[in-house]
């Protein structure tokens, strides 16, 4: 079977320009000032638009005492 109205090159290639990925954007944390993607919460502090979302030492520290206990249950 033969095409009847064939695309060129050219209009495939136009047609398809808008299909490469964009780059993610970073943003300055304006409580701790380092670099973080758009609207999340900060991976460092845990503060979102001002207020506090996320407690971090409470997370630092069940990770800490998670890691301690799967060390222990190595040891035995």
């Amino acid at each position: 079977m033969v095409v009847r109205m064939r695309h060129t090159r050219s209009h495939t290639r136009n047609r398809r320009s808008h299909h490469a990925l964009k780059g993610t954007g970073f943003f300055v944390c304006e409580n701790c000032k380092t670099p973080k993607r758009g609207h999340t919460v900060c991976p460092v502090c845990g503060y979102y638009r001002g207020k506090k979302v996320i407690d971090m030492v409470k997370k630092t520290e069940k990770k800490q005492k998670k890691e301690k206990a799967k060390k222990a249950a190595e040891g035995k």
